[in-house]
């Protein structure tokens, strides 16, 4: 009847009523269980048995997934924990940390050059692959020894986006800078992707939102990587800007402040999370 379809029309949204954070982590269990079944199926058949090369394949897909879901629900429970000011910061190489992330990025978006690193015994081997699949990975030398004081965690979920990202939309090549800036260590993100049009840029940067795709590329995601990137880089005191002409690539800019000390929490945080008050 049409007054009951209203009367079920205004009512609370099951969704937002519920804790969508503890719901969150309580999916990480579930979805830690399928990894480790599919990862121990592919490198345990001593014990579990042979697989069919299809077999495999199929296992290999459910291991991919499996590691994307759950760490989709990692960066939900990070961006979550930023909005709401719990840091947990101390001193780390954000140089070292940015290869790490980008070797594990690399597992999922380009698994042919990942099994070439894995046979790398120094940087220097590493640095040749890299430069010989279109990954230039340039440092400054003046950012070469520097640590941050900071959220590690939080800080190699901002540099896994931005590198999935540029692994995503690039046509040939990726060139990844670091450098100091004043008082403030930047890392950049260049593509030589399709680029996004001037009306686009900031529209990325906000929940469900992705710009057109290119012509002939395919779409994936959902709209929030970019959006909880920039709140977990505002929520280190930093920020991401992006920079870019359609056609002809993107830059994608990540700077935190040097010292901790220059961070002054936003006045949501401030009103929201000052200690003593619910």
């Amino acid at each position: 009847m049409p007054s009951e379809t209203r009367e079920f029309d205004h009512q609370p949204s099951f969704l937002r009523e519920m804790r969508l954070e503890v719901l969150i982590h309580d999916m990480k269990d579930p979805v830690s269980v399928i990894e480790t079944g599919a990862r121990t199926l592919l490198e345990r058949r001593d014990s579990c048995g042979s697989l069919s090369e299809k077999q495999e394949k199929i296992l290999k897909r459910v291991l991919r997934n499996a590691q994307k879901t759950r760490q989709m629900l990692v960066t939900l429970l990070e961006i979550g924990r930023s909005q709401a000011g719990c840091l947990q910061c101390r001193r780390f190489s954000p140089v070292r940390t940015a290869f790490d992330v980008l070797i594990d990025c690399l597992e999922s978006h380009c698994p042919s050059v990942y099994e070439q690193l894995h046979c790398c015994t120094n940087d220097s081997e590493r640095m040749s692959i890299l430069r010989i699949n279109g990954i230039d990975w340039q440092v400054r030398p003046d950012a070469a020894s520097i640590e941050l004081e900071a959220d590690p965690i939080q800080f190699a979920e901002v540099v896994a986006n931005l590198f999935k990202n540029g692994l995503q939309y690039r046509r040939q090549r990726l060139t990844i800078q670091i450098r100091q800036e004043d008082s403030a260590w930047t890392l950049e993100v260049c593509d030589d992707g399709p680029g996004i049009s001037a009306e686009h840029q900031e529209a990325i940067f906000e929940r469900y939102t992705r710009g057109p795709a290119a012509a002939g590329a395919v779409r994936d995601g959902h709209g929030i990587g970019l959006a909880g990137a920039r709140i977990m880089a505002r929520g280190m005191g930093g920020d991401i800007r992006v920079a870019s002409v359609k056609g002809s690539g993107t830059v994608f800019r990540f700077h935190v402040p040097l010292n901790r000390s220059q961070f002054a929490p936003s006045a949501e945080q401030q009103e929201r999370y000052t200690p003593g008050t619910s």
